[in-house]
């Protein structure tokens, strides 16, 4: 998709840099690509230890000597 954004040319150089982007383009979707990946993550560490389902390491290990 085509768009026109303004950009600080400092910023824009930063993430060539930190990224490796050979365009300008790249830099940008790898960004968005990181952004997206982090804010997924975060989501998911927001259940972090809510499930009461899970076996503990003893259990497990209980488990696995059994069978």
């Amino acid at each position: 998709m085509k768009t026109t954004i303004d950009i600080p040319e400092k910023e824009l150089a930063d993430a060539m840099r930190f990224t490796r982007a050979k365009t300008k383009r790249q830099a940008v979707v790898t960004a968005l690509a990181d952004f997206n990946r982090r804010q997924r993550m975060a989501g998911l560490t927001r259940h972090l230890g809510t499930c009461g389902n899970l076996l503990t390491v003893t259990e497990l290990e209980q488990q696995r000597k059994q069978g």
